[in-house]
């Protein structure tokens, strides 16, 4: 079992959602998993890929040689630096001409690419390394909610790269809801995008997909939404209430980070997991604890 990984935390999560770093650390501590920091990890290069490749796959390579350098697999919470550093994985591992030419760059900062590191978002960890049914076995509190997950795009597709699972039919996320005790409920649009990548260029149009999948939630009767994506959360989260001016429509849909939900269950308080810093306020005793 698999317990000590290179934490890449990326952009989004420490600059947006900082309770999310805080509550896979505080839930990473109790199972048992030691999350070690690279410093000066910078960016997975995700948000260059469309602009230029070279530059992309040297941003990301670096990242995967630093943890190289530490002899452990990267662990990410965010799905798009995850896709990011395998894709980059898988080009470089079946490109020899790729590889050559960005260890090249690599080389003007001491550095070099080989290949011999995973990269794991947190959900599939939680799934191949460490264990739905270890999981079932450390929670002490078992959940009695009802949830809707939002599985994003770039933590099960493009599928032929990321080699998870069916992207029309994943369980890893809801295994890991229902591990908890809680009830993951099937919806409309469940494996559809969050409307994040279009919030620059088509605002309306990206809160009109963020409004119709939390819709979708609030018609199967889920008192609360799931994510693992910090940009996910962002989108269903924090612009919840321009989301609902957009649309015309009342939401109020708590959205937990993955962690925070997990936290709840292995007996952790939620100031701990951050909830308290949730912008869609959640109601203590929807969790059955205390503030």
């Amino acid at each position: 079992m698999t317990k000590k990984y290179a934490f890449f935390l990326g952009c989004t999560t420490p600059f947006r959602k900082t309770n999310y770093e805080q509550a896979t650390r505080t839930v990473c501590a109790k199972l048992g998993i030691e999350l070690v920091d690279m410093p000066n990890g910078g960016c997975c290069g995700f948000p260059l890929e469309s602009v230029n490749e070279e530059t992309y796959l040297a941003m990301a390579a670096r990242v995967l040689a630093m943890a190289e350098e530490m002899d452990l697999p990267v662990l990410t919470i965010c799905t798009g630096c995850s896709l990011s550093l395998v894709r980059a994985k898988h080009t470089l591992d079946n490109d020899d001409e790729a590889r050559l030419e960005i260890n090249g760059v690599l080389a003007k900062i001491g550095r070099r690419y080989n290949g011999t590191v995973p990269a794991k978002h947190l959900v599939r960890a939680l799934v191949e390394d460490f264990g739905v049914d270890n999981i079932k076995a450390a929670v002490v509190k078992p959940l009695d909610l009802k949830v809707c997950a939002h599985y994003g795009c770039h933590l099960i597709r493009p599928s032929d790269e990321v080699q998870f699972e069916d992207p029309e039919d994943a369980r890893s996320l809801d295994d890991l809801i229902e591990a908890t005790g809680a009830t993951s409920l099937d919806y409309y649009d469940k494996y559809a995008c969050c409307g994040g990548n279009g919030i620059a260029t088509f605002t309306e149009g990206a809160y009109k997909m963020s409004g119709d999948k939390l819709l979708s939630m609030k018609e199967v009767g889920a008192q609360a939404a799931v994510t693992a994506c910090p940009f996910c959360n962002v989108m269903f989260d924090t612009n919840q209430r321009a989301i609902e001016t957009a649309i015309e429509a009342e939401l109020a849909v708590p959205v937990l980070h993955y962690p925070q939900l997990l936290g709840i269950a292995l007996g952790l308080d939620q100031k701990e997991l951050g909830i308290d810093k949730n912008r869609v306020k959640v109601d203590p005793a929807l969790l059955g604890a205390g503030a």
